[in-house]
């Protein structure tokens, strides 16, 4: 069987496999053909993939008609995008392992479908300890909120640490940091390591611990545990008196922040607003407030997708798709990610049948065979009509 890597279409900059991940699928019996240039965003050249015994592949359409599994990093493009149709050149019957948002892109989930397509969607993989290795939104979160923190910094007009100087001291950036996921607590980190004083909040009363062994501080509203989050361990959607309580106890703390990282993020839902106008008016100039939520509508309702904005004398980052301005470790977890899952599957993809009461099969198994397989999915097609 043959893997294809094509190159991603700009501005994504990642690639679905490094050479070190080469040589592992080249082990499980599996051929693995690049598209040329699929790696060069993120200083990979075709001769590394070539020694470590992948195929260059020049011509696209090829790769896709030889391919038996693709790999990619975003979904494949629709037959109505500028560039060539990438759900066009799937074979019939292959396997796409991708991060898809079916519930977003369903033409795309209904196309890939009609085609028999074998659909895997990254992004739907459970929060289980078997799937750790797999997870791909956690390795990307963690850059994400790291770089989150650089941006901050670079549009501060302040310093981060406290410096004490012949000209006097220089207080440190007080930073506030929404949400103590994954992104959150490594933008905690990445903002402690650069000096500031971080204060995090979350409904998740299980996040102090983490909180506070960065050395932040917490603040946590009042939710139990099964209120708080659901049995995947993401946060749950709340009430809309419940978001009006935390912004209620947000503002109180605005005023005296510097820089603000929202990560706040439901799973399969519109990110709740956090942060309103009125709150951005209180904040002092000269501010930073970046969104991370902002590809689900964003925490800050003044924030604006892909875009860096000045309201009210506050520096709004709406910034997408931010792992990929990292393309050379970004591309590194993700590859490890991707080989991690494909060998989880590649017995059932031998055996071309899948084991559908498997946890991690049953997560993100979209379409097989022409048939809708994951139920919410499914659910979501019957509603639309």
């Amino acid at each position: 069987m043959q893997v294809g890597v094509p190159k991603e279409k700009s501005p994504e900059q990642r690639v679905a496999i490094v050479p070190e991940t080469v040589s592992q699928i080249l082990k499980s019996g599996l051929a693995v053909h690049i598209e040329s240039g699929a790696g060069e965003n993120a200083h990979i050249q075709d001769h590394h993939y070539q020694q470590a015994g992948a195929k260059i592949e020049s011509n696209i359409e090829t790769l896709y008609q030889q391919s038996d599994i693709i790999l990619k990093v975003n979904r494949p493009l629709l037959n109505n995008s500028n560039e060539y149709p990438e759900l066009d050149l799937l074979k019939e019957n292959s396997i796409l392992i991708a991060p898809l948002a079916p519930l977003k892109n369903l033409d795309l989930i209904a196309k890939l479908n009609t085609k028999k397509i074998t659909a895997f969607s990254l992004d739907y993989l459970p929060r289980i300890a078997r799937a750790q290795s797999m997870d791909i939104l956690s390795s990307m979160s963690n850059i994400a909120g790291y770089k989150s923190v650089i941006l901050a910094a670079n549009h501060l007009g302040k310093l981060f640490p406290m410096m004490t100087t012949a000209a006097g001291t220089i207080l440190p950036a007080k930073v506030i940091v929404i949400g103590a996921g994954v992104a959150g607590l490594q933008a905690i980190a990445t903002a402690r390591r650069l000096g500031g004083v971080v204060l995090a909040f979350d409904t998740r009363p299980a996040a102090a611990e983490q909180v506070k062994s960065l050395g932040a501080e917490f603040v946590s509203l009042e939710t139990t545990h099964e209120q708080s989050q659901d049995q995947g361990g993401y946060a749950k959607e709340q009430s809309i008196e419940f978001y009006a309580k935390e912004q209620e106890i947000i503002q109180n703390y605005l005023p005296e922040a510097d820089v603000v990282i929202t990560t706040a993020l439901i799973p399969n839902k519109t990110a709740p607003v956090l942060i309103t106008e009125s709150m951005v008016k209180k904040m002092k100039p000269g501010s930073v407030i970046v969104d991370l939520a902002i590809e689900q509508g964003g925490n800050c309702v003044l924030s604006e997708e892909g875009k860096i904005v000045t309201k009210h004398s506050i520096t709004l980052i709406g910034l997408l798709n931010l792992p990929s301005t990292l393309p050379v470790h970004a591309s590194q977890l993700y590859a490890k990610n991707m080989l991690s899952f494909l060998k989880y599957i590649i017995p059932q993809i031998k055996g071309n049948q899948f084991d559908q009461s498997d946890e991690i099969i049953k997560s993100c198994l979209i379409t097989h065979q022409g048939e809708m397989i994951h139920s919410g999915v499914k659910h979501a097609m019957e509603q639309k009509g």
